[in-house]
């Protein structure tokens, strides 16, 4: 399974190499966070699509779960107004490294806008006042690579949608990706721990390696995803990190269902980034809706 967790893949990058120093004192969460880049080392091809959206909405983008920045920065680069949003400090603090690295901004007052906030928590809307960015008013929101199978409930992955909608100025897009597992990839949810990749990390410069176990249920359609990252270099010991999610897999159906609820009209249900027309044996759905005006 990739990675279904927020945001999956993107042009790589590389931040500044850490020191010695820096791996004695790196938190489970900065690690995580620079795993999680390695992890989607491999460009999935997303960001054509999102930038082809963006010139179309003409207007101020935002993506919920923003990470470390693998969608917002590029889009930021081509001149769009971003603001992005997540709650996981540590992969923001990546973020504004890219951004920075890339000659842009990432303060309160420039572009893109980075927001620690919970999408669905209270203080969301403060939050962005805090931040200086809109809560509604925006041409675009993405929720980009298996980011909403990562809202553990039926009811959470509507009211994000809902919240998406809300984020939209009358004729505003909204757009959301998600991997739709066929049954032999289900079959292989059984518990089975298998190693998906050894890469170096040119940050550490320490060999990693990425395993991975996955618990299917049927009938709540959750998935329990295990990773455990392994690195090391000769003459060290081996640190593992482990990370477990609890993941829902929305159907297509599912998320259709969603964006009209909420308001939105679907204009297109398509299997890649080319839009190609969905059908029942792919194993990916764009969902494209627009509020209406």
């Amino acid at each position: 399974m990739a990675t279904a967790g927020r945001r999956c893949a993107g042009r790589r990058r590389l931040i500044e190499p850490l020191t010695t120093d820096d791996r004695v004192t790196e938190s489970e969460a900065a690690a995580l966070a620079r795993l999680y880049d390695l992890d989607l080392a491999d460009d999935p091809g997303d960001l054509d699509l999102y930038l082809a959206l963006a010139r179309r909405a003409d207007g101020p983008v935002v993506e919920l779960a923003a990470g470390s920045g693998r969608v917002a920065v590029p889009l930021a680069l081509a001149g769009h107004a971003l603001t992005g949003i997540d709650r996981d400090a540590a992969m923001l603090d990546r973020a504004r490294v890219f951004a920075g690295r890339s000659g842009l901004g990432a303060t309160k007052a420039e572009n893109p806008r980075l927001v620690e906030a919970d999408l669905l928590g209270a203080d969301l809307p403060a939050a962005l006042r805090e931040a200086g960015a809109a809560a509604s008013g925006y041409a675009l929101a993405i929720l980009a690579l298996n980011t909403i199978h990562v809202f553990a409930e039926r009811g959470e992955q509507r009211e994000i949608v809902e919240r998406m909608a809300r984020f939209l100025r009358p004729g505003g897009l909204a757009v959301i990706d998600a991997w739709q597992p066929q049954p032999d990839d289900l079959v292989r949810f059984d518990g089975r721990l298998s190693l998906e990749w050894l890469r170096e990390d040119p940050e550490t410069g320490r060999q990693v390696t990425k395993l991975a176990a996955a618990w299917y249920e049927p009938a709540s359609r959750i998935v329990t995803l295990t990773t455990l990252f392994d690195e090391w270099q000769p003459g060290e010991s081996t640190r593992r990190w482990t990370r477990i999610d609890r993941l829902r897999l929305a159907s297509s159906e599912e998320l259709v269902e969603a964006a009209e609820a909420a308001g939105l009209v679907v204009e297109d249900v398509a299997t890649d980034y080319d839009l190609s027309p969905y059908g029942t044996s792919t194993d990916r759905a764009i969902v494209i809706a627009r509020r209406r005006d």
